[in-house]
């Protein structure tokens, strides 16, 4: 069984003990939360829409942290002009407890 979730404008393929980064959300560590569900498949069974009233999967927050460094450089050909920026992304790690029907 997976479920289709949605959080932070993205949507991701879930399964129960599975662990995944998403967009950083504002909760501790070890708090479990419950997550939007678009869409469940059980053993070719899928359910969307209005069948998914009682639908939940629940997710523990493992940690939050920041993803590789990503360098932009950026400039002006003929100009003098070169200006250089890093950027990290900061992310929350679940952990994927219960897919419930």
């Amino acid at each position: 069984m997976y479920a289709i979730i949605a959080t932070g404008g993205k949507q991701y393929k879930v399964s129960e003990g599975d662990t995944l980064r998403v967009e950083l959300l504002k909760e501790e560590a070890g708090k479990e939360i419950e997550l939007e569900v678009l869409a469940l498949v059980d053993d070719g069974d899928v359910k969307a829409g209005d069948a998914l009233k009682d639908a939940a999967v629940t997710a523990k927050v493992v940690g939050c942290g920041k993803g590789k460094k990503i360098n932009i450089f950026t400039y002006k050909a003929k100009k003098n002009v070169r200006r250089r920026q890093g950027h990290r992304q900061p992310y929350t790690e679940l952990e994927i407890v219960k897919i419930k029907a």
